[in-house]
């Protein structure tokens, strides 16, 4: 038998009229009888930051998110119970530093993933610091198509105006800044997000003439298809056919909201439709695009806001008519801390089913997840009194021991130490940042 080292190429791109589908990683892009054959496990670490505003319910007297013992085999508290079936990849740090008293809400969103407190402007010099995200980017996603992608649910120019007072509404409209003065908008319409992973060699024109016709981005490239999958193993043949199949879901749900909303126009479009009616549906859609972007490998850093500071979404649907800004100054009613605790719970399932689709995606001779590193968790931690001490913070990864709860000295470590580690597990190694103490918390 002769076993040839021809394979196919590890960037490939399935393409057609306005449309361009990259291929992810596949059994039959390792060349056989090389190195790399013997190491296709080893795939790219992805880092992905999820952002939940206004803390949770974790007053003095009532918390419930920190893990009452340190240590293994900690009993998961109610908020962070969703994440209960990865505990294994779990790690909680807890008494970390935020911003604490530099603006209300400013200083929350800005200071996550800066660990640098924001100038206090109302003008457009804003300023804070780089954001781990960014420098991970700038290290592990200068490969990808997208080094990093940003998105978030609310559409900040409806809410404009409001913001903390002495801080520009800036701050509050992203977590990712690629340098100190460079804040980086977040996207918050699927189908813009799902135009540029999928649909970039197309003219607005055929993208309009494709919606309008209901058909699916994957009809253009069906030869393409064809064709690859008949050189391709059964098990590869089913992961492209999987991942081709999530794409297509993403896009009927994507379909779906433009449908309901009836606002598809009769002109090329500047800023595609698409953007759901419904909070879950809007949450899911996104964690889907960032699932399909992790596969192909077209990305492999994001950032994320299920919602801003300031928020004022509200979750009939779940009970909780009341806007998530005001219970969150629950003011320790028992009543508004268990609508709180609700939204609370309500987001970290979202998060936790996210995760799970990584869990059971295959990546190489694992899963997606083995080769992730998840940031979860809030800028402050009791939203009733904007104490941005103890920030909440969570991390799930497949590639880092989990099953720890890691409790650091109160009042002392600030957040940068931990994303100086967390770079650290990303392969990426750094001196200082933020303002890191040179604390080791011992994450990794």
């Amino acid at each position: 038998m002769m076993i040839f080292k021809k394979s196919m190429p590890r960037r490939m791109f399935l393409r057609g009229a306005g449309a361009s589908v990259a291929v992810p990683f596949l059994g039959a892009m390792v060349p056989a009888l090389t190195a790399l054959s013997k190491t296709a496990g080893n795939r790219p670490k992805r880092a992905g930051f999820i952002y939940h505003p206004h803390g949770f319910v974790m007053t003095e007297e009532v918390n419930w998110w920190t893990p009452d013992q340190t240590g293994s085999d900690f009993e998961f508290k109610r908020i962070m119970e969703p994440l209960e079936p990865f505990r294994n990849q779990l790690t909680v740090v807890s008494n970390l530093m935020g911003a604490d008293g530099i603006g209300q809400h400013t200083g929350a969103a800005t200071a996550w993933l800066t660990d640098t407190y924001p100038k206090k402007t109302q003008g457009v010099d804003v300023r804070a610091g780089t954001s781990i995200d960014q420098v991970l980017a700038s290290k592990i996603g200068q490969e990808t198509v997208f080094p990093s992608m940003q998105l978030a649910i609310e559409d900040a120019s409806q809410i404009a105006g409001t913001c903390d007072a002495g801080y520009s509404c800036a701050y509050l409209d992203t977590i990712s800044y690629a340098s100190p003065t460079d804040l980086l908008p977040m996207q918050v319409n699927p189908r813009v997000v799902f135009e540029r992973l999928f649909g970039g060699t197309g003219t607005a024109d055929q993208r309009l003439a494709r919606m309008q016709q209901n058909r699916s981005i994957l009809d253009s490239v069906l030869d393409e298809t064809r064709s690859v999958s008949i050189g391709l193993g059964p098990r590869d043949r089913s992961r492209l056919e999987d991942y081709l199949e999530n794409i297509r879901e993403v896009e009927r749900r994507i379909q779906m909201a433009e449908n309901r909303a009836g606002e598809l126009s009769a002109s090329a479009p500047q800023s595609p439709v698409g953007i759901p009616d419904e909070f879950e549906d809007h949450v899911e859609v996104m964690f889907d695009l960032l699932h399909v972007a992790f596969q192909a490998d077209i990305t492999r850093v994001f950032t994320f806001m299920m919602a801003r500071e300031l928020s004022n979404l509200t979750y009939p649907h779940i009970g909780v008519p009341e806007p998530h800004h005001s219970i969150s100054h629950h003011q320790n009613s028992e009543e508004t801390m268990e609508a709180k605790g609700t939204v609370d719970r309500y987001h970290t399932e979202l998060f936790s089913r996210f995760v799970a689709r990584l869990a059971a995606t295959p990546d190489g001779d694992g899963s997606l997840l083995d080769n992730s590193l998840l940031m979860y968790g809030s800028g402050m931690s009791d939203g009733n009194l904007h104490i941005k001490l103890r920030v909440p913070t969570a991390i799930i990864s497949g590639f880092v021991d989990g099953n720890r709860h890691l409790q650091v000295p109160d009042k002392t470590v600030p957040i940068g130490d931990l994303h100086i580690e967390i770079a650290r597990a990303m392969g990426v190694e750094l001196a200082s940042f933020g303002r890191s103490t040179g604390y080791t918390i011992g994450f990794a």
